[in-house]
């Protein structure tokens, strides 16, 4: 399975991006989706996350209220908008793939990865 996030940028504080991840080379069912961040000089933690159908989500709660994770199977591609963001959201942003656990927080049951994106938020 191969993943590549874009959509990262520079944006003000309060304001909003959408990041995408496109999703390839899978021959099963969809996998579980989830989006992760690591800031300069900390661990990757997980942001949020979708099921293969899209039916179950799952946020942060940092990220709850601000973010909405969405998938639209028939473009492979998953998104993460990001609303009211605040400095404290400057990182490199992944997407990776579920390794067959589904959607947990633990980066390392995640078995695909995808080159990050950067997002800055300047105050």
């Amino acid at each position: 399975v191969q993943l590549q996030a874009s959509g990262g940028g520079l944006v003000q504080v309060g304001g909003s991006l959408r990041l995408s991840c496109v999703v390839s080379g899978s021959t099963s069912d969809p996998h579980s989706i989830g989006w992760f961040r690591q800031a300069p000089g900390k661990g990757r933690e997980a942001v949020s996350c979708i099921s293969g159908g899209g039916h179950n989500t799952y946020y942060r709660n940092y990220a709850k209220g601000r973010f909405t994770i969405s998938r639209d199977n028939a473009k492979n591609t998953v998104y993460l908008q990001m609303n009211s963001l605040k400095s404290d959201d400057t990182a490199v942003y992944y997407c990776a793939a579920d390794g067959g656990l589904g959607c947990t927080n633990d980066p390392a049951d995640f078995s695909s990865w995808g080159p990050g994106t950067q997002v800055t938020v300047s105050s």
